[in-house]
This record gives C-alpha cells, structure tokens and sequence, in this order.
C-alpha cells in the first residue's frame, strides 16, 4: 500500500516540512516517487522512518542516521559497524534515562515541598517540609 507524505505525517505526527528536510538530508532515499514526482512511502518505508524518528528522538545526530542508512544501503559488510553503532547509542540513550532520573527525584522533592507548604495532602499523608 503507498502513502502520501501527509498521511505520514499525520501518522508519525511530523510535519510533511520535516519529512520533506529528512529526504533533502538523505535520510529517505529508498521512499520511491509516482509519476506526479509525489513522494510514495510504502509499508516498509515507514518501517525504516519508525527506526529514523527512534534514533533521532532519543538524541542521534541527522549526520549520523544518515551514515547508518548508508551504511545499511553498503549491505551486510557494515553489519558490525551497524552493531557497534547501536551499541554506543544504547550507553547514551541509558545515560540519558539516568539523567532524566535524577532530575526527576529534584522535582519530585520540590513538588513535595511546596504540597507540604500549600497544605495539600498526598494520598491523605501530609509531606515532610523542605529542610
């Protein structure tokens, strides 16, 4: 089945402007185009652009999705290098769980500062005050 790149859009919650950017980038350049010119993504295109806005929500560089899909397109010699790459990504990706963690533990202690100073109590438990 093909899709327009408004139905992708919508499907992604992208704009049709940011795919229209990751096809300028490089990132798309297996989307096909029908003989209007018109971008035409198939089922397995989305698949690929699934793993595109994975790599690039969680922090990865357009350049370096970009040398991921080619090394991809180079075939089954880059397997390795694909490996290592999601292997490197993973640590970030982990470290940024980690960070985010940490700085949730910060808002949580100051919303429970300021439930306790606005007298609002958590589950019928009134919290500690800030020291």
């Amino acid at each position: 089945m093909g899709y327009t790149i408004s139905q992708v859009a919508e499907k992604f919650d992208l704009t049709t402007h940011t795919l229209r950017y990751y096809d300028k980038e490089g990132l798309l350049p297996f989307v096909e185009r029908n003989k209007a010119g018109n971008r035409e993504f198939s089922d397995n295109n989305l698949d690929w652009l699934k793993r595109i806005c994975c790599l690039k929500n969680t922090g990865m560089p357009i350049k370096q999705i970009k040398q991921y899909i080619e090394w991809c397109l180079q075939g089954d010699e880059t397997l390795e290098i694909r490996r290592q790459m999601y292997l490197d990504h993973r640590k970030e990706v982990l470290k940024q769980i980690d960070d985010l963690t940490a700085n949730l533990k910060i808002i949580d202690y100051k919303l429970e500062f300021y439930e306790t100073v606005c007298n609002i109590p958590i589950n019928g438990n009134k919290l500690s005050v800030e020291k």
